[in-house]
């Protein structure tokens, strides 16, 4: 099991749909998460993409130099650049951080944002791009490291005398990690990528999920790992963490979830299509948003892509993480609002519960007692795990 966490480009809260308590998306704050994550033993931090957030490439550069171990789930946009550029940009974030970066393949799902940026395809004609961006973007990473150039004519896209020069640390290349709900999409998993992402449905959905892209992965000989991504609310006991749930989408009124759900009713994304009719776009109580024990769909009510959280106690947090471990998930990416607190947390109440290779994660850099001091003499009583 690997727990990562999430970089908020477009800006945290601590209610959702308002300006009060919001906090700005800058520098500073990124790197105040980035070094939080880094320090408490997340094995990452994904970065989102798109036009309501900062640019991932050029903030995720920004952090190598202040973290040492984290990991960068950093996006290519196929159709908005080359395959060449981004194989280039790719290794050398690879080389810069010492092989620590991720890749998120983002086709993306919304066609209002993806002509505003100059890309007119169909949602099927978006999966060719990709199918044809990833074969020629791995051939880029095979040319440096095996020679040879890359020659392509596709139906899309082409490649006449493409090279990569430097090669990435990792071989042959950085891991590919991609979400898509679609058939289209899940064809283009088969062949290319080695990590499936999905949102957070309940169980059942997510293991329908996992067996329908792990057995097109089987039948090209390829196998797969899988990943979620889910918001999380945990409190020491359960009713906290629902009232924190209510409190944060207690700002949000009739007006702005209709403006959200317009949004999504735009987009041909299969997977959004999913995320939206989890919530059905205008419940509020925890009866009505509660689509599965601790997992609650109030977050997709204005937010687009991830929608869900896991909500409740330190164990029934883990025990929820447990049950899709046990379905094939072995990567958990979260977040939860605002992302600097959440992100302790979350360390402090559920690492420990977690299995043994989350908990190798944590050490400390210098010997020493663990809290405050009592008095000016006695140590703080160590906490059983």
């Amino acid at each position: 099991m690997k727990v990562f966490w999430f970089i908020p480009l477009h800006g945290d809260t601590r209610y959702l749909g308002t300006s009060e308590g919001a906090r700005a998306a800058t520098y500073d704050y990124f790197q105040q998460i980035a070094v939080a994550a880094d320090t408490l033993g997340y094995e990452g931090v994904l970065l989102p993409t798109g036009r309501s957030c900062e640019d991932a490439w050029v903030v995720a550069s920004s952090l190598i130099a202040a973290t040492q171990r984290l990991k960068f789930l950093v996006a290519i946009r196929p159709g908005l650049t080359s395959p060449g550029l981004s194989a280039r940009m790719a290794a050398t974030f690879d080389r810069l951080s010492k092989g620590r970066l991720l890749i998120n393949v983002v086709t993306g799902g919304s066609p209002v944002e993806l002509e505003g940026d100059g890309f007119f395809a169909d949602h099927d004609a978006r999966y060719e791009i990709t199918d044809e961006f990833l074969t020629i973007w791995r051939e880029h990473f095979k040319s440096a490291n095996e020679g040879g150039t890359v020659d392509f004519e596709g139906r899309h896209l082409n490649s006449r005398g493409g090279k990569l020069l430097y090669p990435p640390v990792q071989r042959p290349h950085p891991p590919l990690w991609f979400g898509g709900s679609s058939p289209a999409a899940q064809d283009v998993a088969a062949d290319h990528i080695d990590t499936y992402l999905t949102w957070g449905e309940p169980p059942a959905a997510v293991a329908k999920k996992i067996a329908d892209v792990r057995a097109k992965a089987e039948a090209k000989g390829r196998k797969l790992k899988f990943g979620i991504r889910l918001h999380v609310i945990v409190r020491e006991r359960e009713e906290e963490a629902w009232a924190e749930a209510d409190r944060l989408i207690s700002r949000i009124d009739d007006e702005t979830i209709a403006k959200a759900q317009a949004d999504f009713s735009k987009m041909d994304s299969e997977g959004q299509r999913r995320m939206a009719a989890l919530n059905g776009g205008k419940g509020r109580t925890r009866g009505e948003l509660e689509i599965y024990p601790n997992l609650w769909a109030g977050i997709g009510l204005v937010r687009t892509g991830a929608g869900t959280a896991l909500v409740g106690s330190p164990k029934q947090i883990a025990a929820r993480m447990t049950e899709y471990a046990d379905l094939g998930i072995e990567t958990f990416i979260l977040s939860g609002y605002p992302h600097l607190e959440e992100a302790y947390r979350f360390a402090e109440l559920v690492f420990p519960l977690l299995p043994q290779r989350v908990r190798e994660r944590i050490d400390a850099p210098l010997p020493g007692p663990f809290g405050e001091i009592v008095g000016v003499t006695h140590l703080p009583k160590v906490a059983a795990a």
